[in-house]
């Protein structure tokens, strides 16, 4: 008791210790936060992360709420904020500027979690002639010169899927994971077909003589020919789906997103980021050399936590120069 009591009162107090410091800097720069925030920090992550802690933070609803309007209220929105912070608009023509430029970033954040959302709750239907003709594309991207025999065919092993039917792999990430891997396969193939290509490879690995003293025939066959770079490439593509939406809702995503789109980010925007990802894992599950894919999960966890790090510095931006992203860059 003695302890929570020690915890409300400290909370009350550094609330209202906070409270009368921002006070206090408007009385003496004449600025609000919104201002000064606006004013001293460059666009981008840092500044748009900034104005929405601080509009999540304000004690009136209206500037709350004004994180969460709808794309078409954003200019409505920064009139309000402007007439209830006291500015003139004619005097600070740029903060409107700026406060627009950060709305539509939050806002269209939000938005895209939830088109993300409705993509990863929709099931795979064979029964859809759109569903078909995008795993069609698929195919046709990573197997260009070789046809596809059947609709239900052993084939489609040879791209990363489990079985004869893909739809059963959609299940974990929905169409999500489909519109990524078809996103990949089109936008930057070059980059797919060498990851489907080495995913299929087998690693031979060099035994030392110390090793081979120690090992029977048997032993040191397996451990030269079993080591294989290989996984499965749509498996795996579903599962980095997964990842980048887990950091898609975490918010970890904000740092990039705020970084390299200029205005809301898009669902484009996140298939990019994927194409990254894709590329990143393959070249770090070929850096940490596993014995084999049942490290899978361990590797997978150890790249989460290195890009978790990245995405720390308020001026990451994961994949400006990937050849999918030189449109979104240059917009």
């Amino acid at each position: 008791f003695a302890r929570m009591f020690v915890q409300v009162c400290l909370y009350f107090y550094c609330t209202c210790l906070w409270r009368c410091l921002k006070f206090v800097v408007r009385k003496l720069t004449g600025q609000c936060e919104l201002q000064r925030i606006c004013y001293n920090t460059k666009p981008g992550a840092a500044r748009t992360m900034k104005i929405e802690a601080s509009l999540k933070a304000s004690k009136s609803k209206r500037l709350q709420t004004s994180v969460s309007v709808h794309p078409d209220a954003i200019e409505k929105t920064i009139d309000d904020i402007m007439e209830l912070k006291k500015i003139n608009p004619d005097i600070n023509p740029q903060l409107g500027v700026s406060l627009q430029a950060c709305l539509l970033q939050i806002v269209g954040y939000r938005n895209l979690i939830a088109e993300v959302e409705k993509l990863r709750r929709e099931p795979y239907d064979s029964e859809n002639p759109q569903h078909e003709e995008m795993l069609l594309k698929l195919w046709k991207c990573l197997k260009p010169h070789s046809p596809l025999k059947a609709r239900i065919s052993k084939q489609w092993c040879e791209i990363g899927f489990q079985g004869d039917d893909p739809k059963t792999d959609f299940r974990g990430m929905g169409l999500l994971g489909l519109y990524n891997l078809v996103y990949f396969a089109e936008w930057d193939t070059e980059i797919a077909l060498q990851v489907l290509s080495d995913s299929l490879q087998p690693k031979y690995r060099e035994v030392t003589k110390k090793e081979l003293s120690q090992l029977s025939k048997a032993e040191w066959e397996k451990k030269k020919f079993d080591k294989a770079i290989g996984y499965s490439f749509a498996i795996v593509g579903i599962n980095i789906t997964d990842l980048a939406y887990n950091l898609l809702v975490s918010g970890a995503l904000k740092t990039h997103f705020y970084n390299v789109a200029p205005e809301a980010p898009t669902l484009t925007h996140f298939q990019q980021t994927f194409c990254y990802l894709m590329h990143e894992f393959h070249k770090f599950w070929i850096e940490e050399d596993p014995l084999d894919i049942m490290e899978f999960n361990r590797v997978r966890e150890k790249f989460h936590k290195r890009i978790l790090k990245q995405l720390q510095n308020p001026e990451m931006a994961l994949c400006p120069h990937f050849a999918a992203s030189e449109s979104l860059v240059n917009m």
